[in-house]
């Protein structure tokens, strides 16, 4: 956060929300924000909508919500658009997720069919395990660089948007070590020209994004914005940057789990995590290179929250294995188990299993309307860079 006066421009207007990948998050996420519109549902899951914060003193017992107390945009200034490998219409996507009830997508459907996505930029050496249709082509990376900013422009033009955010909601791509192209905007923007193999996709979208003055939050573990010539980018042209994984299933557990035995200064022998799911995220993570991006960011989460080189007793040992196993009867209803190895008073060893028994997309939706309207408030405050504050 800057240490200066803060101005906050009004949130007049539309806000449009650009999605690569309209798939079972993004679906899900559109379809409730036009059913909590239109009364039929309750934003659970959403700080923004339900959060409250305190006012004065504990003793006074005061309290606003959050959405009385910021400027946010309201759910009816949003205006959704976006990329993906098919062709399908929002609604269609929708009923092919089987995420929300046929009941509740018909009430909608006539909103959510108005919403046609752009044909996406697509390299199946990082998404292996799928094949689009509905794909952009050109000779160069650079081509499909401006042929993104042509569809932004394009879509602030026809819906008459104020501001717009894009959010990345599609899969996880296989994972790729930082090369030379990444590490200034020289480098990067000579690798569109050449088509750079290590540039991907989700980087792409990213880069067309901030050219553009987009906010661009990533959803998934990907490396994509935070290499510095995108954050270069990001602070040349005065945009926010958000995100690495919503961290919505398994990983909110540890989360969850984790700052309360650090707190206790309890030890950790060892943390087994497993999960099966069967949606295209599923599918996707049964690549290997997609999975070693999302492993990297699972394992990542625990080191950051224990910090073992400050609690070497503790942690110093721990013992983090993960695995995923695509099940497609599953769907999207994901389940996980979490075995942990603590270690207490005198090191004597005791356990804890979790078994969570979770709807991915419902626990991803709340957290990308959140990342849309607090990116919007953002760049209405002049932030840029990376937004530590929502590291929440």
């Amino acid at each position: 956060m800057p240490n200066r006066e803060i101005t906050i421009a009004p949130a007049t207007g539309k806000l449009g929300v650009l999605i690569p990948g309209i798939g079972a998050v993004s679906t899900t996420l559109i379809a409730g924000v036009e059913a909590i519109k239109r009364g039929l549902s309750t934003p659970i899951g959403s700080l923004t909508q339900m959060g409250r914060l305190r006012l004065g003193k504990r003793t006074e017992n005061r309290s606003v919500a959050i959405r009385d107390f910021l400027p946010l945009a309201t759910l009816d200034d949003l205006c959704f658009g976006g990329w993906d490998l098919f062709p399908d219409r929002v609604d269609e996507a929708a009923e092919k997720a089987s995420v929300l009830d046929p009941a509740l997508l018909a009430q909608v459907k006539p909103a959510l069919a108005e919403i046609v996505p752009y044909p996406a930029v697509f390299d199946p050496e990082f998404v292996t395990r799928l094949q689009g249709t509905h794909v952009k082509t050109g000779a160069t990376k650079r081509e499909l660089a401006e042929a993104l900013r042509q569809d932004i422009r394009d879509f602030r033009a026809r819906h008459g948007c104020e501001r717009l955010v894009m959010i990345w909601c599609a899969s996880t791509e296989r994972f790729v070590a930082s090369g030379e192209c990444h590490q200034t905007l020289e480098a990067f923007e000579r690798g569109l020209e050449e088509n750079d193999p290590l540039i991907a996709p989700s980087q792409i979208y990213a880069y067309a994004a901030l050219q553009e003055g987009v906010p661009f939050a990533n959803g998934s573990p990907n490396r994509c914005v935070e290499i510095p010539a995108l954050l270069a980018l990001a602070q040349e042209r005065n945009v926010p940057i958000s995100g690495s994984d919503f961290k919505t299933g398994q990983t909110f557990m540890k989360t969850v789990i984790a700052p309360g035995l650090k707190a206790r200064l309890l030890g950790i022998a060892g943390w087994y995590s497993t999960n099966i799911l069967g949606n295209r995220d599923g599918e996707v993570l049964a690549d290997p290179g997609s999975f070693k991006t999302k492993e990297i960011s699972k394992l990542g989460v625990l080191e950051q929250i224990l910090e073992p080189e400050r609690y070497p007793e503790l942690y110093g040992d721990l013992h983090h294995q993960i695995q995923i196993n695509y099940y497609p009867p599953r769907g999207d209803n994901k389940e996980g188990w979490d075995n942990i190895d603590i270690v207490g008073w005198l090191g004597y060893p005791m356990q804890i299993k979790i078994n969570f028994l979770c709807r991915d997309s419902i626990l991803a939706a709340p957290l990308v309307l959140d990342l849309i309207l607090l990116m919007d408030l953002a760049q209405r405050s002049g932030f840029s860079g990376i937004q530590e504050w929502l590291s929440f």
